[in-house]
């Protein structure tokens, strides 16, 4: 929805300025908006994302067990709870002195995530941006959503329905249902993998295969044949992504590689527990969500980007053949150096779909996979855990410190979204000035804004955040919609009434 409104006065704008706003965002997951600021020629004077609601898990899993944090937090999405599952699990084994899991157990662990990753990815591309990919960034709302997409591209959209479905299946027939399932325990797995469960899995796998090979293909070809999208929110930045110990894409377990925007390394296979010497977090007034930034480089220069096109860049190989082979044609795009096109993040989502693909494929055929030894057995019990873990959308941290009863102290949560806030920020800015500026206000041209947002794949539950006291605003309206009243409660706790 556009909302257009002259700025009150008594804030900080320029006089004469007038708020265009787009809220909510549509076709993201999780709620928030973006903010402009114009003058009487529609020229861009500040062009915001902001995230306007908060959770606050970090806070109210305080004093709960450790054996419910997986659980708990989970809870934060429903459509990432996996990687929120999994993140916490690994800090729990952490904590009960699990340094290595049964053979069964963690190929269990990996199959989840897969299967996460490969319902995640599906959802975005095929229902929430082929829209704007396949009809254009300002075509007409009314075709532009999936609906659209089923009714003009019948087999495409069935595809990506079914790719979903299938990711769904796995994690249903490993954690019991398909959103908020119960699988992990503290250094293990809870159920194993019938023999039947896997053959009804397998029985699937080709089609699945085949559709995630098309899905890359046509992503290259969109990418490949728009010269236009090459430059299309595109920005110059730091990238951090986990990292197999021979430099391989990994999306379970592995150390922190972070590059510079040339390629080259600010650190490599830095182990994940000893984050907080490596990354802070910056609070800023106008949103719930962090700013967080490469301590090496500083608060002004240290903002990266993570998730599929951080991974992509970030990796020196993949182990399953077809999506190296897909990851060495982007690599050829990007001239052997670092894509730094924004819309590149979907095809680099396809060729990590395909690779969970092909790793699903593996998995279901190793004899391990139906295993019964599922628990390692605990050691001496620890106070912090830090767990890690490739979201779909980037790098994900979970840090819990307990007391010696086990119940939480402490924990802080860094989502794959908070660390693309700077980056996303910066996109919308630059479309904004690029295509909106100087130009009457349509919804076509803030569709721009939207679609520079969905490359990302933001998950804006999962990334709020507050420090300190949470601002807040509240306004009183007649039933005619007339605006009696408003009261806000700052972030240093006062109130204050606005006339």
């Amino acid at each position: 929805m556009k909302q257009d409104t002259t700025v009150p006065s008594g804030n900080n704008h320029q006089p004469g300025l007038r708020r265009v706003a787009i809220d909510p965002l549509s076709r993201v997951e999780g709620h928030g908006k973006i903010t402009l600021m114009l003058d009487a020629e529609n020229h861009i004077h500040e062009a915001r994302l902001h995230i306007v609601e908060f959770r606050g898990f970090e806070k109210f899993i305080q004093g709960r067990p450790y054996w419910e944090v997986p659980f708990f937090v989970q809870r934060l999405c429903g459509i990432c709870p996996v990687s929120h599952q999994l993140a916490a699990a690994k800090a729990v084994d952490q904590l009960v002195g699990v340094e290595q899991l049964t053979p069964s157990a963690e190929k269990l662990r990996r199959l989840l995530h897969f299967g996460q990753v490969l319902q995640s990815h599906a959802l975005h591309f095929f229902h929430l941006s082929s829209p704007d990919l396949l009809f254009g960034f300002g075509s007409n709302p009314a075709q532009r959503n999936i609906v659209g997409v089923l009714d003009k591209y019948p087999e495409l959209g069935l595809k990506g329905v079914k790719l979903r479905k299938y990711g769904q299946q796995i994690i249903a027939a490993i954690s019991g249902k398909r959103i908020h399932g119960t699988a992990t325990v503290p250094g293990g797995m809870n159920k194993p993998l019938t023999v039947a469960e896997r053959d009804t899995l397998l029985a699937g796998i080709d089609d699945i295969l085949t559709w995630c090979q098309d899905a890359v293909g046509l992503n290259e070809q969109i990418h490949t044949a728009h010269p236009e999208h090459h430059g299309y929110a595109a920005i110059r930045s730091n990238f951090l992504s986990m990292i197999g110990s021979g430099g391989e894409l990994e999306l379970y377990h592995g150390g922190l590689r972070a590059s510079l925007p040339s390629g080259a390394h600010v650190f490599d296979q830095f182990d994940y527990r000893g984050y907080q010497q490596i990354i802070r977090e910056e609070v800023r007034p106008w949103s719930y969500m962090k700013f967080p930034y490469l301590v090496e480089l500083g608060k002004q220069q240290g903002w990266y980007r993570v998730g599929p096109l951080a991974r992509m860049n970030n990796c020196d190989m993949i182990v399953t053949p077809l999506a190296e082979a897909s990851r060495r044609r982007f690599k050829e795009f990007g001239q052997g150096g670092f894509v730094h096109d924004t819309l590149a993040y979907h095809w680099a989502r396809m060729i990590e779909a395909l690779h969970c693909a092909e790793s699903i494929n593996q998995l279901l055929r190793d004899p391990e996979i139906t295993g019964i030894k599922l628990r390692a057995e605990a050691g001496e019990m620890r106070s912090v855990g830090i767990g890690v873990i490739e979201a779909p959308r980037g790098t994900l941290f979970h840090h819990y410190q307990i007391d010696e009863q086990g119940l939480v102290e402490k924990a802080n949560l860094i989502v794959s979204t908070t660390s693309n806030n700077q980056a996303m920020n910066e996109s919308v800015r630059l479309v904004a000035h690029e295509y909106l500026d100087g130009h009457e206000i349509t919804e076509g041209l803030l569709n721009h804004l939207e679609v520079a947002i969905r490359a990302y794949d933001p998950c804006l539950s999962c990334a709020t955040h507050a420090l300190g006291k949470m601002p807040l605003q509240v306004e009183l309206v007649d039933p005619d919609g007339v605006l009696l009243d408003r009261l806000t409660k700052g972030g240093n706790g006062l109130i204050e009434r606005i006339v």
